[in-house]
């Protein structure tokens, strides 16, 4: 029969935060965290300008929002494919889908360009990203991956490390007092 001492006196570790004395992130890491951030949010500001003003690169001259064409139509009606296709198609005309496509292109894209509001736009853009994956599955070249899938991680990784914060106004937004009460909206 074998026995294991007991150590009854050991002390317990205390953990303390670091206080953020010893960044993780290097100086060069967050200035090209700061230009993918800011890349995406260009990205983004792009197709809402496309999209509204039909531009003659995804959304044909004359189609624009403003000449009373439907971004969304296009897409939703015959660019779906697999499971989920009938639910996207059904959605074509409804009142409040172009509206709320075109709100979450600009404001996701002033966000990361700005480095404001990073978690909404975090969230809000993988949201749209996993939504436009979901509307052609599987995917062409991979049976589970693809651009979208990895623009949603990308804009998560971009809200947690504060990529807001090098060349954006993240820091300065996040000392406005109603996002230090509401720090969701950091």
């Amino acid at each position: 029969m074998t026995t294991t001492p007991h150590r009854r006196d050991l002390p317990t570790p205390a953990m303390e935060p670091d206080g953020d004395q010893y960044p993780i992130i290097t100086t060069a890491a967050g200035r090209a965290l700061a230009v993918l951030r800011i890349a995406f949010g260009l990205e983004f500001l792009w197709a809402f300008f496309d999209k509204l003003f039909g531009f003659g690169y995804a959304t044909p001259s004359g189609k624009g929002w403003i000449d009373g064409g439907d971004p969304t139509a296009g897409f939703l009606g015959k660019g779906t494919s697999g499971p989920l296709a009938d639910f996207y198609q059904s959605l074509v005309g409804d009142w409040w889908v172009t509206p709320l496509f075109m709100v979450g292109l600009a404001g996701i894209g002033l966000a990361l360009t700005l480095g404001i509001g990073m978690r909404i736009a975090a969230v809000s853009g993988a949201l749209l990203y996993v939504l436009m994956w979901s509307a052609n599955l599987p995917p062409e070249n991979n049976p589970v991956l693809d651009d979208h899938i990895l623009g949603a991680i990308t804009l998560v990784v971009l809200a947690l490390v504060a990529a807001g914060n090098v060349w954006g106004f993240g820091r300065w937004w996040g000392k406005l007092d109603i996002v230090r009460r509401y720090p969701w909206l950091r």
